[in-house]
């Protein structure tokens, strides 16, 4: 069983459609409409300053991926990055997939000079908040995140 991991762009999409749909599945993320997620996901691809994304593959089978977004932070003295959706499909969690996934984004975030990463992660996701811990995150001591959606503009 030997895992690729490496970007990915336009042409991977129709291979990523069903694993964003089993993420948003898992995290119980309503509205997932695939030409809605592949016109987003023709976006992030078109412009690298918005962010990476990289898929593991078993053979021809992609089996999880990664995609982080690019945001600029004067609190932390330049590029952050925040990891935006992970998922490893459940068949093939406990083969350190989700860490090479990991490592290889994190590598690229250094070398893009990114100066942190951060992620959500849902409250009761015991399981990942243990991965993401054996990886060195942490809570962030005295803030919680607040969000709000805005309407869809033109």
């Amino acid at each position: 069983m030997t895992v690729v991991i490496r970007p990915i762009g336009s042409i991977d999409i129709p291979a990523l459609l069903p694993l964003v749909e089993e993420y948003w599945r898992f995290e119980d993320i309503s509205g997932f409409d695939p030409a809605r997620v592949a016109i987003e996901l023709e976006r992030l691809f078109a412009d690298p300053a918005l962010g990476s994304a990289w898929i593991a593959s078993i053979g021809p089978d992609a089996v999880g991926y990664l995609l982080a977004a690019y945001v600029f932070s004067l609190e932390h003295l330049g590029l952050t990055a925040e990891i935006d959706e992970f998922f490893v499909l459940p068949s093939q969690r406990g083969h350190a997939i989700g860490s090479k996934l990991l490592k290889t984004a994190e590598d690229e975030l250094v070398r893009r000079r990114c100066t942190n990463v951060s992620l959500q992660l849902g409250h009761g996701n015991e399981k990942a908040r243990a991965f993401y811990r054996r990886h060195g995150y942490g809570e962030r001591a005295g803030y919680e995140l607040l969000d709000k959606m805005l309407p869809r503009g033109p």
